[in-house]
């Protein structure tokens, strides 16, 4: 078994451990839908959850099966859940929740980093899948600091950068300890950052310069109410730029001349979890002359997360059995979009993690 703790258990966690038990409840050789079915010789139903930390006071102390079911998660019930056994534990708030926020998270707000080290420890939990909302800086780095303080393992799913820490501190860190780390900022299955790559990345492949390119993104859970407040989405803006800019060869130009654009838009209440994505890119082929594309993307934002953690978590498992320690640049550059080392395609970054698992 893979045994994994949740730090934050909102839309994205209720169908990550929803999403574990709809494939145990089919069987171990059902893998319909999952990007790679076995990660080694690991499948998506050797993952259990042991612990989970969240701040709400509807979720604290209950089933993590019932907790996942509380407001304010609207991910609908995709399948039947038994309680697990596993209480959700109170975490620090730190700057996890912003002040617009309070009054949809009702926080508790006594949490402290030194229980969850203790529950990391008691639980045996070998990995910690960071999902707190967007903006969570302090608060990340002080799980990340609980996960290296307990020797486990951390995956970052949000644009806290940790895995790509520029000061190098983490991965410093990380690689001491010979503790795995994958980050930062998970790329959905089919999001709009995929989306987005694959269509610079033909361009580039076909000789076609791009001038200027935008993707707007909306959607109606409490992650895109979160980031409303735009100073959270600082390192947000930066991750998704420059998980495009590195499948260009003058990334530098349409940055520096403002022609490109790229991040969340707007909260649209009865969209809920559907993200819907606006991408435009505008660039010139042969002779200079103009291509145009104007494409929209609509996914259940949340499923489409879930999708990549579950290999994420195997790959870092992998990692664990073979005592590999620090930033996991060749599983972090497929599933991240701001990754310790960027590849230039998706093509060239799928290679790099068939190659660490083989």
């Amino acid at each position: 078994m893979i045994r994994i703790a949740i730090a934050g258990l909102g839309n994205c966690a209720s169908m990550l451990i929803q999403g574990i038990e709809y494939y145990k409840q089919r069987g171990r050789n059902f893998t319909e839908g999952l990007i790679t079915p076995f990660v080694g010789k690991y499948s998506i139903t050797d993952i259990e959850v042991v612990a989970a930390f969240d701040v709400s006071k509807n979720k604290v102390g209950k089933d993590v099966a019932e907790a996942i079911f509380e407001k304010p998660n609207i991910t609908p019930r995709i399948v039947e859940m038994k309680k697990l056994g596993v209480k959700v534990s109170k975490g620090p708030v730190l700057d996890g929740v912003a002040p617009h926020m309070f009054n949809v998270f009702n926080p508790e707000v006594d949490g402290k980093i030194e229980d969850v080290v203790r529950e990391l420890k008691d639980s045996r939990a070998e990995i910690l899948v960071n999902m707190l909302p967007v903006g969570s800086e302090n608060a990340t780095r002080a799980y990340a600091r609980a996960a290296l303080e307990a020797n486990v393992a951390f995956i970052n799913a949000i644009p806290v950068f940790i895995a790509s820490d520029p000061t190098g501190k983490f991965p410093e860190m990380f690689k001491a300890k010979n503790i795995p780390l994958a980050g930062d900022d998970v790329k959905g299955q089919v999001g709009a950052t995929i989306f987005h790559r694959a269509i610079t990345s033909l361009f580039r492949l076909r000789g076609v310069k791009v001038e200027e390119t935008y993707q707007l993104n909306v959607g109606g859970n409490t992650d895109f109410l979160n980031m409303k407040t735009e100073e959270r989405l600082y390192s947000k803006r930066i991750s998704k730029t420059k998980a495009v800019t590195s499948t260009l060869d003058n990334a530098v130009e349409i940055e520096s001349e403002g022609k490109i654009r790229i991040g969340p838009s707007d909260y649209v209440p009865f969209l809920g979890n559907t993200k819907v994505a606006y991408i435009y890119v505008k660039g010139s082929g042969f002779a200079g002359m103009p291509i145009k594309v104007e494409a929209s993307l609509e996914v259940d934002d949340k499923s489409n997360c879930a999708a990549v953690l579950v290999d994420v978590i195997r790959a870092v498992k992998i990692a664990l059995d073979r005592k590999i320690g620090g930033p996991l640049d060749k599983v972090s550059a497929f599933y991240f979009k701001h990754p310790p080392v960027q590849a230039k395609d998706d093509d060239e970054a799928y290679k790099w993690f068939k190659e660490f698992v083989m």
